[in-house]
């Protein structure tokens, strides 16, 4: 996930997978979801998620890059790398590297008899709440239970409340009509879903909206 106190900081219903993998998870069209970065009209990076699936295990890679530039400058840089697999519909492996302007983060998570053991440099080795999923924004799923956070390593329990249905910008001056969320506690911002899945994120930082904008 792109962490909030780095620079800043991975509904209208669900898309089915195919059977094999389960009827949860939803798969968006074309096997990618990716968003446009912006701050006040201006493109600061990517969020991009990459799904391939083989019997019922699913593989979910995550890539955030962004640069913040000013007058020229650049003040800070952002690269985030994860790879997510689920099998049968449950977690079973989660691994990344971040580094955060020049600050490195590392996260490895496996599944055994114990259940979801989470080790980072960011936190103290534990085992994740039985219904802990990794905070790639992906799985509408997460917005019901605690979030591990896939930079820190961090259990997040934010609070969520729903809102309505509203138009939202996407990238390159399209719209996508969707439902919101406002998540407060240990994470403080608005969120979107469509029937594709995610659709949407901003905060403020800063005085400035941070906007994550869906690519076509």
């Amino acid at each position: 996930m792109f962490e909030r106190r780095g620079f800043l900081v991975g509904g209208l219903g669900l898309m089915a997978l195919p059977s094999a993998l389960g009827a949860a998870l939803p798969i968006p069209p074309g096997n990618r979801i990716g968003f446009d970065i912006t701050r006040k009209g201006s493109k600061l990076g990517s969020h991009v998620l990459k799904f391939a699936s083989d019997g019922n295990r699913l593989t979910v890679l995550v890539d955030v890059v962004l640069t913040y530039r000013l007058l020229g400058i650049t003040l800070y840089r952002y690269t985030h790398h994860c790879t997510e697999i689920w099998q049968g519909g449950e977690v079973i492996s989660l691994e990344s590297r971040t580094n955060d302007n020049g600050k490195p983060f590392s996260l490895n998570a496996t599944r055994g008899p114990a259940g979801l053991t989470v080790q980072s440099s960011g936190t103290p080795r534990y085992v994740a709440p039985a219904n802990a999923l990794p905070a790639t924004h992906w799985n509408q799923r997460q917005l019901s239970g605690p979030w591990i956070n896939t930079q820190t390593g961090q259990l997040m329990h934010p609070r969520v409340v729903p809102g309505g249905v509203e138009r939202i910008a996407a990238a390159k001056g399209a719209s996508i009509e969707a439902r919101r969320y406002e998540l407060t506690g240990d994470a403080k911002f608005s969120m979107w879903y469509d029937k594709i899945g995610w659709a949407g994120l901003s905060f403020n930082k800063g005085g400035a909206l941070i906007r994550y904008e869906r690519q076509a």
